[in-house]
């Protein structure tokens, strides 16, 4: 509410508003209007400008990172997306700017702040990381008025370039961790087969429901992903990470008959738990009982596994990268493996796998020559 004054210098105002990122009220006046009523426009232009977010130049960073947040992140981005942009926020850009303003910011600050993760031990993947959060922020800072110029752009994170190491359980190897899985327990063994067959991520198979299988066609839908974290039954199906994500593949027909068996396994199951079975969910690949698999037991069944047959650790997600090594060994194109893994294009898939592809070529290039000096040999 705006309140007039008429002085010897013309006409004022003082209003009160609410700050729309702080939440917190304060005060604008000014003073020199010829009129009330040019005070009273100038009131309403402010106030436009407010409800647009333009007129708000003494806002601090971490107010902005906070609103930033909750205006453009909750509910746009996937669960873990929105925690590690919390994350970075929390623990590395909030505490290092404190109480400045944005528009006290500029690029030598920024780099300077760059260097100081560095100097903190954190990794230049880590580094990347927070560059990602500050700069996805600033660029909306511009879009909506906040600042002219990004304090991110031109900004250098050192380091050598990190190599990524694929690691994959190799192809003589898979029968002997597909037998120790068994013997470990069935549920983790039909779990970890059908990574390897399908290449899924491990949420993708996990959100699984016999619903996207056609054992007709011998396709799998996918089209979700599980949340291990959900606390409610609304949040256990996630989108997939991407719009790429989503994808029907074909599966080979031993997986079908393990299905088939594996859906035989789960009615008995039913038939002896009744009520007690959480029917609601319909998974393929849960527990005995009808519930998902905690992502903790998937681990520790996963590492103790490949400790039984001498193994060297690896994340479940190495699985996925099996499945691809075993379609290229087997002569897929590349495109064809980016389809299948549900990768947004064939450059990505042949940035991640190129070394292997490589090594395949190699590999085949030398029996090729073993097999022409055999035959120049006749």
């Amino acid at each position: 509410m705006a309140s007039y004054k008429k002085l010897a210098t013309g006409w004022s105002f003082r209003l009160r508003f609410k700050d729309p990122f702080t939440k917190e009220f304060k005060e604008k006046s000014q003073r020199g209007f010829e009129t009330k009523k040019e005070a009273q426009l100038a009131v309403s232009d402010f106030e436009r400008q407010l409800a647009e977010g333009v007129d708000l130049t003494d806002l601090k960073l971490k107010d902005y990172m906070e609103f930033w947040i909750n205006e453009y992140k909750v509910d746009s981005v996937r669960k873990n997306t929105l925690s590690w942009h919390k994350n970075n926020i929390k623990t590395h850009i909030n505490p290092y700017f404190k109480e400045l303003f944005m528009k006290e910011i500029k690029p030598i600050m920024y780099q300077k702040f760059l260097s100081s993760l560095f100097a903190k031990g954190l990794s230049r993947r880590s580094v990347i990381s927070v560059h990602t959060t500050f700069n996805g922020a600033m660029k909306q800072a511009i879009i909506l008025g906040k600042i002219e110029k990004n304090p991110c752009s031109g900004a250098k994170v050192k380091g050598e370039e990190e190599k990524t190491i694929i690691k994959f359980i190799e192809s003589e190897h898979i029968p002997s961790f597909l037998t120790s899985a068994r013997q470990y327990d069935y549920i983790y063994w039909s779990f970890f087969k059908a990574l390897i067959e399908t290449g899924m991520r491990k949420g993708e198979a996990a959100a699984l429901q016999w619903t996207d299988i056609n054992f007709k066609d011998r396709t799998i839908k996918i089209t979700k992903t599980l949340d291990f974290t959900a606390k409610s039954s609304e949040e256990t199906f996630g989108d997939t990470k991407t719009y790429n994500s989503k994808r029907i593949i074909t599966i080979p027909q031993t997986m079908i008959d393990d299905l088939r068996f594996h859906l035989n396994y789960q009615n008995q199951n039913k038939l002896a738990l009744l009520n007690a079975y959480n029917h609601e969910l319909n998974l393929v690949f849960c527990k005995n009982d009808g519930n998902f698999i905690p992502k903790s037991s998937l681990f520790n069944a996963f590492s103790r596994i490949l400790k039984r047959i001498n193994i060297s650790p690896m994340p479940i997600h190495s699985l996925r990268h099996t499945h691809a090594v075993l379609q290229l060994e087997s002569g897929a194109t590349m495109k064809y493996v980016q389809e299948r893994l549900g990768h947004g294009s064939v450059q990505i898939t042949s940035d991640v796998y190129a070394h292997i592809s490589k090594k395949i070529e190699t590999d085949h290039s030398e029996r090729f020559e073993t097999h022409l000096n055999k035959v120049f040999e006749k």
